[in-house]
């Protein structure tokens, strides 16, 4: 019964349009109050939250991304790509979802991903006959590898409210990255092959791929960077973040030559901007957690699942349902930190690894960014192309069936995420 209460009031919150964070502090705080616990734990549980050194980590992604974004890396990465793809079957799309993963290796952020190749791949691609709905759902679906391949910063989220290795779960996102970059790309090649609509591009001389190859580099080896210090133990997610930061600056001021002031104080005001809801919203989740932890609801959900939900499949099925109807609703970070403390006991106890639960729930969290109303990858491409939400959101169903289909591999071959971290 407190749950179904708690699920109403918060939906009726949301519903009379409360932001999320005011909507979880608050129920947070009522709980605290009449479940006659001291409302200062409130406060506690905020201070708590922002005194933690992995969090510096997200401002610090989220600056890295915003100077390349400005810095046009984005474009050097499309250009690099496309040279040596660019004439296959599809070659343009192709080029699309490998700068996307390329691009994902060194922002942490889909939206940016979405934003960075979605700005130079749309106009291309368009003027190259493709299907337009096609593109915009290529481009929203790649955005998404920007949470998955491996800085993420929903994974440092999860790591945080779970208490598990960040550093596991980005080298854990490496396998079902690539497996989705695979699925995305033969899925291209499949439909330039049978479309038809579309004009190949000639292939490039190697003057032009070197030329290219050249000027991407070093956002490349920044790339490189920034994983294999984290695989290697080199630094920290935090640490690493620091160094990408450092990094993205040199090459785009004294390497490229193209971030001004101007571009870099508005990298420097939208990370704030976002930095600062992304904490508003930890916070005020961290005080929810804790008042559900007090009413013991994750343990009520725990012992109402082992009686009455029979083994992990119908767990993951219902679970998967559950996160795709909470996606048009909530935005990505909201449904990790509202689920998380929730969902973890419960998948932990019917024998599911945490780092696996992390990056299964990063992959449905990636489902809800292209899932209209709210999915915010739409919006992007939105703002990108300039075109209906509705002409968006019809192209990326495709995608969200191979996503789906990456859970079930999961699923199946729990490996897939856990052998780099755990065994390699």
């Amino acid at each position: 019964m407190t749950i179904l209460i708690i699920i109403l009031c918060l939906f009726s919150l949301l519903l009379v349009g409360v932001p999320v964070a005011f909507a979880l502090g608050s129920i947070g705080l009522g709980m605290l109050i009449i479940g006659g616990f001291s409302p200062l734990m409130a406060p506690q549980a905020v201070l708590s939250t922002l005194d933690g050194f992995i969090l510096l980590a997200v401002p610090l992604f989220l600056l890295m991304s915003n100077v390349l974004l400005r810095g046009g890396v984005g474009r050097d990465l499309f250009s690099a790509v496309q040279a040596w793809v660019g004439h296959w079957p599809g070659g343009l799309a192709v080029a699309t979802i490998l700068s996307c993963g390329l691009f994902a290796a060194i922002s942490g952020s889909s939206v940016a991903t979405a934003a960075t190749i979605g700005t130079v791949a749309i106009p291309e691609m368009v003027s190259r006959g493709y299907d337009r709905r096609f593109v915009y759902g290529l481009l929203a679906a790649g955005g998404t590898l920007g949470i998955l391949i491996p800085p993420s910063i929903p994974m440092i989220v999860f790591g945080f409210v779970a208490e598990e290795s960040v550093i596991a779960l980005f080298l854990a996102g490496i396998g079902p990255g690539l497996l989705l970059v695979g699925l995305f790309v033969g899925f291209s090649m499949i439909y330039a092959r049978f479309s038809g609509q579309y004009t190949q591009m000639p292939k490039s001389s190697w003057a032009e791929r070197k030329k290219s190859t050249i000027m991407a580099l070093p956002s490349v080896a920044l790339a490189v960077l920034i994983v294999g210090g984290l695989y290697s133990g080199a630094f920290t997610p935090t640490e690493a973040s620091a160094v990408g930061f450092i990094t993205a600056i040199l090459i785009t001021t004294f390497w490229l030559r193209r971030l001004t002031w101007p571009a870099f104080w508005e990298a420097v005001k939208e990370s704030a901007v976002t930095t600062t809801a992304i904490l508003i919203i930890i916070a005020a989740a961290k005080t929810f957690g804790k008042a559900l932890a007090l009413y013991r609801v994750p343990q009520d959900i725990s012992a109402f699942i082992a009686m009455n939900i029979d083994g992990p499949i119908i767990f993951i099925l219902i679970v998967s349902l559950v996160l795709l109807v909470m996606g048009l609703v909530f935005e990505t970070l909201s449904m990790i930190l509202i689920m998380t403390p929730v969902l973890l006991p419960a998948a932990m106890g019917l024998g599911f690894d945490p780092i696996w639960f992390g990056i299964y729930m990063v992959i449905m969290v990636e489902c809800a960014l292209i899932t209209p109303p709210v999915g915010l990858n739409l919006y992007v491409i939105q703002s990108v192309a300039k075109v209906a939400l509705g002409e968006v959101a019809s192209g990326v169903w495709p995608f969200l069936v191979m996503m789906l289909f990456c859970v079930l591999i999961l699923f199946i071959w729990p490996d897939l995420a856990l052998y780099i971290p755990f065994k390699w």
